[in-house]
């Protein structure tokens, strides 16, 4: 494949994800919490849902178990759990990617080889991999960190599986890559790492 087929393919795979349109200048105006709840909803199947005062009646109905049926609940809890972290990890390799894939195409803009791409859509690609964009260290390892907390709500021990499962959608979205992932994916997961540092160390102080 020719350098002009391999970027013209990366190009169409950005747009996809971003909804970017390309040549003709009409960017996606969804915003970054916009985005945000597409890629949680689409990629993760989490929902989110409050808690009600049914709650009480289902840890009291517990104690009223049987042995076999608490042994029961107790494997299905496993089992979500291990659901939980099976969703995380797709979340982080697919993020990853599109990073990736993001900050890749903003350097391949620069080339001659792209000069018939929009000026605007060449823009909004090295915003979103600058220091504060929504494809930047900060903001991406934030949302990793708030997906893995989300997920396993303020559990210590939960966290460190979340962040343990994090650690492998990273592998793997290397993995499909083909290479080591661009600086700015291996910035972006230290940058998480240290958010989870930063809150077993507030939990301890505690």
């Amino acid at each position: 494949m020719s350098v002009n087929g391999v970027n013209n393919t990366a190009y169409d795979a950005y747009s996809t994800r971003t909804g970017y349109a390309g040549s003709t200048g009409k960017a996606d105006t969804k915003t970054g919490s916009e985005k945000e709840n597409v890629a949680g909803s689409a990629q993760s199947g989490v929902v989110y849902e409050k808690s009600s005062s049914a709650d009480t009646k289902a840890t009291y109905s517990v104690n009223k178990m049987s042995a076999e049926e608490r042994e029961a609940l107790v494997q299905q809890l496993k089992a979500d759990q291990v659901s939980r972290q099976q969703n995380f990890m797709s979340i982080v390799q697919k993020l990853m990617g599109q990073q990736a894939h993001v900050s890749n195409l903003a350097s391949l803009f620069t080339q001659e080889n792209m000069k018939n791409i929009d000026p605007a859509t060449i823009a909004q690609a090295k915003e979103d991999v600058s220091e504060d964009g929504y494809y930047g260290v900060k903001q991406t390892s934030q949302r990793l960190f708030d997906f893995a907390s989300a997920l396993a709500g303020d559990d210590v021990d939960k966290m460190k599986e979340m962040q343990a499962a994090m650690q492998k959608g990273f592998e793997q979205a290397t993995r499909a890559w083909g290479k080591d992932l661009p600086q700015i994916s291996q910035d972006t997961i230290a940058a998480a790492n240290q958010l989870f540092e930063d809150y077993y160390s507030a939990k301890s102080a505690n």
